[in-house]
């Protein structure tokens, strides 16, 4: 085991976190040396403990190698290759056994749509960034050899999403020294991700409405990378305004605390959220100041390193903060979660750059409360200032089309509405608007019908065999006030669910007419009270479902439904309230529905056609 040792804070030059470039060094360096007890001889793998990925224990243990590699690189080359030699003799050892088709523990090579292709894709960054130091030192047999195992990737398919782009820097890589390579799988790949750009610097994981974390770290990362590895100007000038645009609506994801809004897969990988931010410093393209990208980038990792991750070990797990499971895909190993080293990035900027050097600058939220409309994605998003907890209404990504249609649904993509301090349950409750049938049958949210984003207002639809739901989401505050038009045969039941709040031990949990909450021992408290239409309320309790905490309770509003059409009003809340929550009057008129929210203001909703307010 081997202890964290971090420097004193810095609250001069970090007033809001306290870290400073050092404190990133030395978590590298944690990270880096809790990995050297699992690795195999010569270094050629890292088999961590763990669950197994699909791939088995051979790709997981190159999956070891190369994310580690990643995060060396960042770290060798931040220092200007003043690192201990044991780091660099490390994977020089590891580049060459790994390479070496008659090394027990050789790499496996790479073959159609392997996770060996992602990994590959690593190495490469990690040999491009490192390459005075480790790859131009090896004899011209040694860099033969590494080159042939890259050039695998040659002819190679991958799945039609971010994968892609990993055969893009593997050819740059051989290109630029001197191995095979085939330059329309550049430009095929770089191609591809042009039909998936839905505007405003947002990218689908693919065909479809796939959004998610790896719009920034991949499918911004990557072509930026490539094109700082290549050159080409053109194309940088292209993904600079691209991630500009993107940064001025992802700055907003992070919490007071530094915790990122929990959305999407593969959020085992934790702080590789701060990725594209780092990006935009090093790339020139950051509409941030950059006292702000250190800020929100030291709050993430600080977050989670005072959380559990890494572990007593030194080990990043599979999970949120503790070991969880359920957050993983059957694609992530032991070693998935050091996809995380991208958070490190930043450490290629040196240490006189104004995102270390200038004073910490506060985060949106520090300033105010935020509403940022994303109609791309299909997102709402909304944070206040006075519990720092940032909230996504979702109208827009529901990564259905390459989801199993008779499977369950995805809960990291098609619920109402995510948060930073809360995480979805599979099989759950929460955020959720379900038609229950007489057998108990419950309506899914399957894809997403996106119809408006616009300043403090979002709305969508689904269907569901004879069930149609029509959505529309107005904030105020730290509250999403839920408008639904129900087009449901009679018999059927209608439950609207909020938050999942977990925590440690039991939130205390509190039903009334028309209203059910839950707290944690800090105050933070989800409610949900009936404004319109519902006739009960309730909780739903769970024991190890969710990511942030072994118990949960989850408030609920239900109504029995008439048949045909109905409208029902609820108010949806994840807040630190003082007193009792807010409860804005709600009329219904037909298909017209008139809000006074708590400041006052009057909001008019119409949800007939496309829903649409007026203020």
């Amino acid at each position: 085991m081997i202890r964290m040792r971090l420097p004193s804070p810095d609250n001069r030059l970090s007033p809001r976190t306290g870290w400073t470039r050092e404190h990133w060094e030395a978590v590298a360096d944690h990270l880096l040396a809790s990995v050297v007890p699992y690795a195999t001889d010569d270094f050629a793998q890292f088999r961590l403990p763990g669950r197994a990925s699909r791939s088995g224990p051979v790709s997981d243990g190159l999956e070891g190698f190369a994310r580690t590699f990643l995060l060396a690189a960042f770290r060798i080359a931040g220092a200007g290759g003043e690192v201990p030699p044991a780091l660099l003799e490390r994977y020089a050892s590891g580049l060459l056994a790994g390479t070496d088709p008659a090394h027990p523990y050789a790499w496996p090579a790479l073959t159609d749509m392997s996770q060996q292709l992602v990994e590959a894709a690593s190495v490469a960054l990690a040999l491009h960034e490192t390459r005075p130091w480790l790859f131009d030192r090896f004899s011209s047999a040694e860099r033969e050899r590494v080159l042939a195992w890259l050039a695998g990737f040659r002819g190679r398919r991958t799945p039609d999403n971010n994968w892609v782009l990993f055969q893009v820097i593997v050819a740059q890589f051989l290109a630029q020294a001197g191995g095979p390579y085939e330059p329309d799988e550049i430009a095929g790949g770089l191609a591809r991700i042009e039909e998936w750009h839905a505007g405003d610097g947002w990218y689908s994981d693919g065909k479809g409405k796939n959004y998610d974390y790896y719009c920034g770290w991949a499918l911004h990362l990557y072509p930026s990378l490539w094109a700082r590895m290549s050159g080409d100007t053109a194309r940088q000038e292209l993904y600079a305004g691209r991630l500009r645009r993107f940064l001025e609506q992802y700055q907003h994801f992070f919490a007071a605390d530094g915790g990122p809004v929990h959305q999407g897969r593969s959020l085992t990988y934790r702080f590789a959220t701060v990725a594209p931010l780092w990006l935009g410093a090093l790339t020139g393209a950051s509409p941030l100041p950059p006292g702000r990208t250190r800020r929100i980038a030291s709050g993430a990792l600080r977050h989670f390193t005072e959380r559990g991750a890494p572990d007593e070990r030194g080990l990043l797990t599979l999970g949120w903060y503790d070991p969880f499971e359920p957050i993983a895909q059957d694609y992530s190993g032991p070693a998935s979660p050091y996809w995380a080293s991208k958070a490190f990035l930043g450490l290629l900027l040196p240490p006189a750059h104004p995102v270390w050097a200038d004073a910490e600058a506060p985060a949106p939220v520090d300033l105010a409360d935020q509403t940022v409309a994303m109609p791309a994605p299909g997102w709402l998003l909304h944070a206040t200032r006075s519990d720092g907890v940032v909230r996504l209404v979702n109208h827009g990504s529901d990564r259905d089309r390459v989801q199993d249609p008779d499977g369950e649904p995805d809960p990291h993509y098609l619920r109402l509405a995510y948060t930073s301090h809360t995480g979805p349950e599979a099989g759950g409750a929460d955020n959720q608007l379900a038609v229950i049938s007489p057998d108990g049958t419950a309506s899914r949210r399957r894809r997403i019908e996106p119809l408006a984003v616009s300043d403090r207002f979002a709305a969508s639809a689904y269907r569901d065999g004879p069930v149609r739901v029509v959505t529309a989401s107005v904030v105020d505050g730290a509250a999403e006030i839920r408008i639904h038009r129900v087009t449901a045969p009679a018999g059927h039941r209608v439950r609207d669910g909020g938050h999942a709040l977990a925590s440690a031990a039991p939130p205390g949990v509190r039903e009334g007419a028309g209203l059910a909450l839950a707290r944690r021992a800090d105050g933070l408290t989800s409610v949900v009270r009936a404004l319109h239409g519902y006739d009960g309320a309730g909780l739903v309790t769970a024991r190890g479902a969710n990511a942030f905490g072994v118990h949960s309770a989850t408030p609920y509003v239900v109504a029995a439904h008439p048949g045909g059409d109905a409208v029902y009003v609820s108010l949806v809340l994840l807040g630190v309230l003082e007193g009792e929550p807010p409860s804005p009057a709600a009329s219904v008129e037909g298909d017209l529905v008139v809000l006074k929210l708590t400041g006052g203001e009057t909001a008019t909703v119409r949800m007939d056609g496309v829903p649409a307010v007026r203020w």
